[in-house]
């Protein structure tokens, strides 16, 4: 055990986590996040849409713009913060191989929004995805990350080889309206059928129209599970 604990202080000090805010070596060393950086990410507030959990700017609109004039297959969704709070970090975890970031941003999922997630009562946790090759490029998941993360904190099961992207989409950030829910189209495919759940939580970094959380969900419904939630870190603002 010495010997462990000895390896892990070398480790530590050769490859220092770093920051989700500033992106330097944690201080006060041993956390996840820098003293002073705390606080500095925005949480989404009341008002929130009661469908997708975007934060409204009016007291007295119901639903977000998006959820006002579409459809969406999942029932329910919050996110812990406003995308342009975190947009750099976000970027950092994805495509700057920032793994570490993912356990604090998990544990603060289950700190933020834990209570929320277990009142749905969920079955299992899904993380969204990658196609294979783009996970081989990137060498991980963010989103089975955040997942492994939250569900260990709250301790509820994690489902990563559930569903499957079966088909190389272009990154969604690239396209607007309709084209994202053309991208997506028989994108995801249920691989492990012997599988039954009842509830879910789908699992993803960030949600800007649901068109990903909605061709996930719609594979899910399919296999029959009946009531399908999400949680993610960030989330775009609510039009009005």
């Amino acid at each position: 055990m010495e010997k462990w604990k000895y390896g892990n202080f070398i480790c530590s000090l050769l490859f220092p986590l770093r920051c989700p805010v500033c992106d330097m070596p944690v201080e006060p060393a041993g956390g996840r996040i820098c003293a002073a950086c705390e606080g500095r990410f925005r949480a989404v507030r009341e008002p929130r849409c009661p469908k997708c959990g975007k934060q409204l700017q009016r007291e007295e609109t119901e639903f977000c713009y998006d959820c006002r004039c579409r459809r969406h297959i999942y029932d329910r969704g919050v996110a812990l913060y406003t995308y342009p709070s975190c947009r750099e970090a976000i970027y950092r975890l994805k495509y700057a191989g920032r793994q570490e970031y993912a356990v604090y941003f998990g544990r603060e999922m289950a700190r933020g929004l834990g209570a929320r997630i277990l009142s749905w009562c969920p079955d299992a946790l899904v993380p969204v995805p990658l196609h294979p090759a783009r996970e081989r490029k990137r060498g991980y998941n963010q989103a089975a990350l955040l997942a492994r993360s939250l569900g260990e904190a709250l301790r509820i099961p994690v489902l990563e080889g559930y569903i499957a992207r079966t088909k190389n989409t272009r990154a969604q950030k690239e396209l607007e309206g309709g084209s994202r829910q053309n991208n997506l189209k028989k994108a995801f495919k249920i691989i492990q059928n012997d599988v039954k759940l009842d509830t879910i939580v789908i699992i993803d970094d960030i949600y800007t129209t649901g068109s990903t959380m909605d061709a996930v969900a719609q594979e899910c419904r399919e296999a029959g599970v009946r009531k399908i939630f999400y949680a993610t870190l960030a989330i775009g603002m609510g039009k009005e």
